[in-house]
């Protein structure tokens, strides 16, 4: 018997995808001094971005919550060897790997929007600037390794987690029993009005910011 529960709110799947359309066309305008307006406002709105989720990761559901994915390094390799004998453990919130990639993309993300801010700054230093750069060459390669994460435990768990990012619902295997006992521990309420509200904002914000059409 299987079944789906809500386990991602819609605020935290908001901010994931428009985390990752941020920094994205923030990397891509980064090295044109005419697009300089657009990489700026991009930066700005990552910035905000990560103050919500900090925010709401003391404040927001279940699975949002830091506390949910705090773990220490005993379980992370612990789920790293069921991951090699092709077991793993099922979470319903973040696994213990991939809570580690969360917390290095919230990390280096509020590190390369605060040089961004610094570099900004007419006294800027070249190791500022330096810094801002190095932060988004790794951060590049931890987004690389939390891809293939995301691919290897989309195998083994035998379900789409990019799927449920965008839905928020997760699968529930098992008996009857069991299922209903899982079901218990997903969330009540996807908050789909805070979700509406954060890319509104970020819309406002957009075109309040960026006056100067391409070209």
């Amino acid at each position: 018997m299987i079944r789906r529960i809500m386990v991602w709110d819609m605020p935290t799947r908001v901010f994931h995808w428009l985390q990752v359309l941020s920094f994205g066309a923030a990397y891509l305008t980064a090295f044109s001094e005419r697009l300089r307006n657009y990489h700026v406002a991009l930066g700005y709105i990552l910035l905000g971005l990560l103050i919500f989720r900090l925010l709401w990761g003391f404040i927001g559901t279940r699975y949002a919550r830091f506390r949910s994915f705090l773990f220490n390094p005993r379980e992370i390799v612990v789920y790293l060897l069921t991951m090699l004998k092709r077991k793993p453990m099922h979470y319903l919130g973040h696994t213990p790997v991939g809570s580690v990639a969360i917390w290095l993309l919230l990390s280096l993300g509020i590190f390369i929007c605060l040089t961004g801010v610094a570099a900004l700054q007419d006294d800027a230093s070249d190791v500022v600037v330096d810094m801002h750069g190095v932060a988004t060459n790794v951060m590049l390669g931890v987004i690389l390794l939390h891809l293939i994460g995301v691919v290897m435990s989309s195998i083994l768990h035998r379900e789409n987690l990019v799927r449920t990012m965008i839905t928020g619902l997760k699968r529930v295997p098992g008996q009857k029993s069991l299922v209903s006992a899982w079901s218990e521990e997903g969330i009540q309420r996807a908050y789909n009005w805070l979700g509406v509200l954060m890319v509104v904002a970020v819309v406002v914000f957009w075109f309040a910011y960026v006056r100067k059409p391409l070209g």
